[in-house]
């Protein structure tokens, strides 16, 4: 059995549906399709989100936003016989609409995850549709039924035992042998919808391979495998044909696009390997991550992380940054769900980069207030060089304004602002 994954830009209009079906109709074995939401519309939907939770913002305008697209989609893929489809899309409609005309909980994660999952949920409810009208028996399955976590909204935490259990009786192939399904998104045992963290649908690739014991799992994206940086961004970027789980684990805790965080663990525990190939070019072999006994040698791999917020604190009472200091500020953290990408700490003062969220912005640093002073840079970017040398270092901060620097024996990282 083999798991297929297919991100947002991968489905982001009909003709890469029509190419989802092209790649995975010359497939012969037992295949899993895991499935991203379409294009941007994570992004549009949490525009959605804030615009709901807050109170601020056309609701309606952003609602409209999201049906327009899928409905493009939809006309470009069906035509004429689009009414089936449309009864299916527009049952989703009526269960987001139910939410936003609700008032919302006082759990932004909470509303967060119910009203995201819509996202997976119309773009594999409209690929499913779309398989079949061309003849391709495939399984629609509700990942919410299989996956099972905490109530640790926005990053759950999987109950594998449980989770294990439940895609042994859903993925049997016994009167199919494809199913699609949606990525990123899970439940609960008490049927409450949760998220695996922000590009987590590799990790449920990962996950259905290690629970079903897959021969291996293929991600499918707009690049000709693993680079050693984005070709959009960057000029002369070349393919790394294969790396260690180590070394990958290294690369996506730094926010390497290419592969989640989370990924990587559920599939070296069972030796699994991943692939990254080419959605534009099937045919090319891209490349591979799995066990290693040699010793690589690779160039530079540089990683851009956009959308950043930098903070330093400073004790009011010009005390130490000390441990029990420290343990308050990830408590904060903890609470708000920010996940540190960087931090270094002098004797009174404790700098630290996170993704930055508007939505959560003004009660996060109001809170920080009440014991530090408080600075901050908005929308700056961290830099991650693995591998570096003094030339690729001063080759990509010129020009720019080095706010923080660290750096360690393979990996230096800089928190940049344009001048």
């Amino acid at each position: 059995m083999n798991v297929y994954k297919f991100g947002g830009a991968s489905v982001k209009d009909a003709e890469g549906v029509k190419n989802l079906f092209k790649i995975i109709n010359t497939h012969k074995e037992n295949l899993i399709i895991v499935v991203s939401a379409m294009g941007k519309m994570t992004d549009a939907l949490e525009v959605l989100c804030n615009a709901y939770y807050s109170k601020t913002g056309d609701i309606e305008q952003a609602f409209q936003k999201i049906k327009d697209f899928h409905q493009h989609i939809i006309n470009d893929l069906f035509g004429t016989q689009s009414e089936d489809i449309n009864k299916s899309v527009d049952n989703l409609y009526i269960k987001l609409q139910n939410i936003i005309d609700s008032e919302p909980s006082l759990s932004y994660d909470y509303e967060y995850d119910r009203i995201i999952s819509f996202g997976e949920l119309l773009s594999t409810t409209i690929i499913a549709a779309y398989l079949e009208k061309q003849g391709r028996k495939v399984k629609f399955t509700d990942i919410r039924k299989c996956i099972i976590t905490d109530q640790n909204y926005r990053n759950a935490c999987v109950n594998l035992e449980l989770s294990a259990q439940l895609c042994r009786k859903v993925f049997t192939f016994q009167d199919t042998f494809m199913y699609i399904t949606q990525g990123f998104i899970a439940g609960t045992t008490t049927n409450q919808t949760t998220t695996l963290g922000r590009e987590g649908s590799d990790y449920t690739a990962a996950l259905l391979a290690n629970l079903l014991n897959a021969e291996d799992v293929t991600i499918w994206k707009d690049v000709p495998g693993i680079m050693n940086a984005d070709p959009k961004l960057y000029e002369n970027t070349e393919i790394i044909s294969k790396l260690s789980y180590k070394e990958a684990i290294e690369l996506s805790n730094c926010g390497a696009k290419v592969i989640h965080p989370k990924t990587i663990k559920p599939l070296q525990n069972k030796g699994i390997p991943l692939y990254v190939r080419s959605f534009l070019y099937p045919e090319s072999h891209g490349s591979v991550i799995r066990e290693l006994d040699e010793k690589l040698e690779l160039p530079p791999i540089y990683i851009n992380k956009d959308h950043q917020l930098l903070l330093t604190l400073s004790p009011r009472d010009f005390s130490f940054i000390a441990e029990e200091k420290l343990s308050r500020i990830f408590a904060t953290l903890a609470k708000y769900r920010l996940r540190l990408n960087l931090m270094q700490n002098s004797a009174i003062t404790f700098s630290f980069c996170i993704d930055l969220n508007e939505a959560i912005f003004e009660d996060f640093i109001n809170e920080l207030h009440g014991e530090y002073e408080v600075l901050y840079n908005k929308n700056v970017r961290l830099l991650t060089i693995r591998h570096y040398n003094e030339e690729i270092i001063n080759t990509l901060t010129t020009d720019k304004k080095v706010l923080v620097e660290q750096r360690s024996r393979l990996t230096a990282r800089f928190v940049v602002a344009d001048q």
